[in-house]
């Protein structure tokens, strides 16, 4: 399968669409291929929320599988039957990992394999979504897609290990593969464990804030749109077996984001409670993006105050979505 198929009409198939991202990914491709047919797999892991796709829930082009990528015979399947996959299917939470880190082995190393090898038997199109931590912390300057990886969490390290099976299966196999990497997203339907939701939850029931360390632990952030329209873009322009950094160029402390966001919601920054830091916490993140942007001419195009500003307004108009899910998940911060 080529580049030049068009989205329109293409069968497409998203590991771990009930996700934040995946589930953004999912809403704007059918905001924009209104015509294309999608098929969702999902395993329903703790980050899963199947209020992320209610409003498409009915939809004739949808269609929603339950189960885990691991499960080799129904990947198989279903990517014998679509065109192209855009494999967003991970155990993403550095805390969990570091706690729990086996359940991150297999979904992001075992999960990968058996998505690379129903795709080198079918000979379709991958796109692998991985993540800017597998740089681990840069002390200066900014990684570039070939730089060494130093991953620091299991969750890190099975990312990296993920990215490392998908290189060998194109140099092995020749496989049509592309990789992307981002640094931290935030915006709608983004699972209260993270910085962002969690902040705007806890602030909502006046709630007190931990923040581990001092806060000063620096994130490059991106709204989740501009990194679901690099995505589209990577696929539409990018080389085979390559791989582009996407980044919002937002980098901001974490006590910086915790008080924007109080700020925005005019709550006392007396809520913020200082905690220990945990294992292995990286003090910064960044990736360089000359590529992507001379490649294939992508910018982010929300600036950071008005992205933050509509996702803390989303979060105080749904009300219900975060009810849904449970409180017992909303933690220390990232």
């Amino acid at each position: 399968m080529k580049n030049s198929i068009q989205l329109d009409q293409s069968r497409i198939l998203v590991t771990g669409g009930l996700g934040f991202i995946g589930s953004n990914f999912i809403l704007n491709l059918f905001d924009r291929f209104p015509n294309c047919k999608v098929t969702n797999l999902d395993a329903e892991f703790v980050s899963s929320n199947k209020n992320n796709l209610e409003q498409i829930a009915n939809k004739r082009n949808y269609q929603y599988v339950k189960g885990n990528i691991t499960d080799a015979k129904k990947i198989r399947k279903l990517i014998q039957d679509c065109d192209i996959v855009f494999n967003f299917a991970a155990e993403s939470h550095v805390d969990r990992s570091i706690s729990k880190p086996k359940s991150f082995f297999d979904s992001n190393i075992m999960g990968t394999y058996s998505v690379l090898d129903a795709i080198r038997g079918f000979d379709k199109k991958l796109i692998h979504v991985s993540t800017d931590e597998v740089f681990g912390s840069i002390k200066s300057g900014s990684a570039r897609e070939n730089d060494t990886f130093n991953p620091s969490s299991p969750y890190a390290a099975s990312k990296a290990s993920a990215e490392l099976l998908v290189n060998s299966y194109f140099i092995t196999y020749g496989i049509d593969v592309i990789i992307t990497r981002c640094t931290n997203n935030y915006g709608p339907r983004q699972f209260p464990e993270k910085l962002i939701p969690k902040v705007i939850l806890l602030a909502m029931n006046n709630k007190n804030i931990p923040i581990y360390g001092t806060g000063k632990n620096i994130r490059d952030w991106i709204y989740v749109l501009d990194h679901c329209d690099a995505i589209l873009k990577v696929y539409q322009h990018g080389k085979k077996g390559n791989s582009y950094n996407i980044a919002g160029h937002n980098e901001l402390d974490n006590i910086t984001i915790v008080k924007s966001i109080l700020n925005i919601m005019n709550k006392s920054f007396s809520l913020i409670k200082f905690v220990k830091d945990r294992p292995g916490h990286d003090f910064r993140y960044s990736l360089n993006t000359t590529k992507i942007e001379k490649e294939i001419k992508w910018k982010p195009q929300y600036t950071f105050e008005k992205g933050l500003h509509d996702t803390v307004i989303w979060y105080l108009n749904n009300i219900s979505w975060w009810k849904s899910v449970s409180e017992k998940n909303i933690g220390r911060t990232k």
